[in-house]
């Protein structure tokens, strides 16, 4: 798998941050895991192995697809 840098909000180049799969065009996200019991319990159909991150909305917006 090879992975390209998209895009961050963080000043100081930790977390959130974008990536693109090149192969395949997929999203890979970095950010702060999701662990609090109460938000991970409103999740459905979580499969083993998944994990949850929180990512800024602003993160997601500055860096969409502009076509």
């Amino acid at each position: 798998m090879t992975l390209r840098f998209i895009g961050t909000t963080s000043d100081n180049g930790g977390c959130p941050t974008l990536y693109e799969v090149v192969e395949t065009g997929d999203i890979v996200v970095q950010g702060d895991q999701l662990t609090d019991p109460k938000d991970l319990a409103q999740l459905r159909d979580v499969k083993d192995g998944e994990t949850f991150v929180v990512i800024p909305r602003d993160l997601l917006t500055r860096f969409a697809p502009k076509e």
